[in-house]
């Protein structure tokens, strides 16, 4: 198959790409890699050295492609389906961008800190790092849901590259850090994002692996409704 995908089905950045991927029903190799284990992981790193996935390897361009962002752009550049991810207009453009780098920068990676924190062993803990994680996360919170007030999706009434990022660092982070009663709107957006057929799938493959993840509380995840097939 010309198109592979390195990943792992729990991974929130491989999520981000997933969605992408069903989205438009781009067909695929998946390549699930445990980075714990040399054999498995070994085809991944002489690809790409860094040993980070997600990785897309186009073997008919030649071409690897790595992080996520990168890759759902790439796949607008190469194996267009429907509309982009990123919208032509100018002022779409930008403010997807944006606010993917807001999911990514003020969503995500405040979580995986927080993860990070829970996984590390007695003696080892980040207390301060917390404490602002937790905070990054409160003010990210407040910022969406009053963006969420009248907006269907992140940049208006299309899903876009932005929505591929929000969907897997809302639903980890609202897994450690449970928005509120006072994030009705962010809430509803969730859970749009949550039973979209692409991501509603993501998250039926992702299931058996929860038990590896630290959350807070179990999600709660609807049966999904199966997006095409690949």
């Amino acid at each position: 198959m010309t198109l592979k995908f390195y990943f792992h089905p729990l991974a929130s950045y491989c999520h981000k790409v997933l969605i992408a991927l069903y989205e438009h029903a781009i067909a695929f190799d998946p390549i699930i890699v445990d980075l714990g284990d040399e054999r498995s992981s070994a085809e991944l790193r002489v690809l790409w050295p860094v040993a980070k996935f997600p990785v897309l390897r186009d073997e008919a361009r030649s071409c690897t492609v790595a992080e996520s962002t990168i890759i759902i752009e790439y796949l607008d550049a190469y194996y267009p389906v429907g509309a982009p991810f990123v919208p032509p207009n100018g002022d779409l453009a930008w403010q997807t961008r944006m606010w993917d780098r807001f999911y990514d920068l003020y969503v995500h990676e405040p979580m995986q800190r927080i993860v990070g924190d829970r996984l590390r062993p007695t003696g080892h803990k980040d207390p301060f790092g917390l404490e602002q994680a937790v905070a990054q996360l409160a003010r990210s919170y407040a910022m969406i849901e009053k963006r969420m007030q009248s907006s269907i999706w992140a940049t208006g009434e299309a899903f876009t590259l932005a929505d591929c990022a929000a969907a897997p660092a809302l639903f980890y982070a609202n897994t450690i850090v449970p928005l509120g009663i006072e994030h009705p709107n962010t809430r509803a957006y969730l859970e749009r994002l949550m039973t979209r057929p692409s991501y509603a799938r993501v998250l039926e493959e992702a299931q058996p692996y929860f038990g590896l993840f630290p959350m807070e509380r179990k999600p709660q995840i609807s049966r999904p409704v199966r997006a095409a097939n690949q």
